[in-house]
């Protein structure tokens, strides 16, 4: 994985590619994805999102994307973070 500070000195097209990159990763673990950690582009949940929030928030307001909300991190957030409690759970 790289360093944040990496990620973000990169242009925006590289940081709205990656972050789309990452949205479409979460949205294939909350399906068909089964709930499988390694199939993020980060490996884990809480870096995943972790990395999502601070890409988002590296663009200023007027190129913020349109295709991805913070509130709809925040909500794949707590959706991945709700299923890997259920998960550990039955392990």
């Amino acid at each position: 994985m790289y360093d944040l500070k990496w990620i973000l000195d990169h242009d925006d097209k590289y940081r709205y590619q990656l972050l789309d990159r990452m949205r479409m990763d979460c949205a294939y673990y909350l399906g068909n994805g089964q709930i499988y950690e390694n199939h993020l582009w980060a490996d884990n949940e809480k870096e995943q999102i972790e990395y999502m929030k601070a890409i988002w928030n590296s663009f200023p307001a007027e190129s913020k994307p349109e295709w991805l909300t913070y509130e709809q991190i925040l909500e794949c957030e707590e959706k991945m973070m709700a299923l890997k409690v259920l998960k550990e759970a039955q392990v």
